[in-house]
């Protein structure tokens, strides 16, 4: 129960890395509020911690905007008062490399993948440093550190996203707010299986090229994220961890 009586922000709840994300939080005592421009998802990922006797509650908002951004801390402070842990972790992917991508494909991945960060962040720290402290864990990639082909949209963003961590890491540190973010590598979501899809493989191929034997799942990301927010980590600050299985990029 390392998050009794804490209140916690999920981004891109709905998702199956953020569905296992607020659900981890829960778990451990937390209020979490499960953030997704997808209503009903988010909605489903709350009544289904609810259900197992946890602490949810579901808000939508479009993090491509600015407003989107704010009123999910303006909400969060009016209905709890409090921000303890602030999960970055809503996120797309636009596959292809610069000649096939579109300029919106451009734009859209960095709204949501690091500009949305700029704005919940800029919104969440003064009600952290009011606090006298708190976590922010952003969800970076391992193709942010070590870029995959045919990917430049997402892995520039990822990029933009661990050097934004060590600097609000850097930052904020002296206000005993910690920032640090996870770097995973294949995990099975339903986002991974439309790539293998359309790729022409299978989960079992994929399984294959991981030095573990297998792809990771959204709830080990989920309990590293959680490790990160938690005072366990009370000395890490602007760390890039990565959680791939020993995978090299593809």
């Amino acid at each position: 129960m390392r998050f009794q009586d804490k209140t916690v922000i999920v981004t891109g709840g709905a998702g199956g890395i953020g569905a296992a994300i607020a659900t981890r939080f829960a778990s451990e005592g937390a209020q979490v509020i499960v953030t997704d421009m997808l209503a009903e998802g988010a909605e489903a990922v709350a009544d289904a911690i609810r259900a197992t006797g946890g602490r949810a509650r579901a808000f939508a908002a479009d993090i491509s905007t600015a407003d989107g951004c704010q009123s999910i801390v303006a909400n969060t402070m009016a209905t709890e008062g409090r921000i303890d842990v602030l999960c970055n972790n809503a996120g797309l992917m636009r596959r292809g490399n610069i000649l096939s991508i579109t300029a919106d494909d451009w734009r859209l991945s960095f709204a949501v993948n690091i500009d949305a960060m700029f704005h919940t962040c800029a919104a969440a720290l003064p009600h952290m440093i009011a606090a006298g402290g708190g976590a922010i864990v952003n969800t970076a990639s391992q193709w942010g550190l070590h870029p995959a082909p045919n990917h430049i949209a997402y892995n520039v963003t990822k990029a933009a996203v661990a050097s934004f961590t060590q600097n609000l890491g850097r930052d904020y540190a002296p206000h005993k707010i910690r920032v640090n973010a996870v770097c995973p590598g294949e995990i099975h979501t339903a986002m991974l299986e439309s790539g293998v899809k359309r790729s022409g493989r299978t989960m079992a191929d994929l399984d294959k090229l991981v030095p573990y034997g297998r792809v990771g799942k959204p709830e080990e990301v989920a309990a590293l994220v959680a490790f990160l927010a938690s005072d366990e980590a009370a000395f890490m600050c602007g760390s890039l961890v990565e959680i791939t299985g020993a995978q090299a990029v593809a």
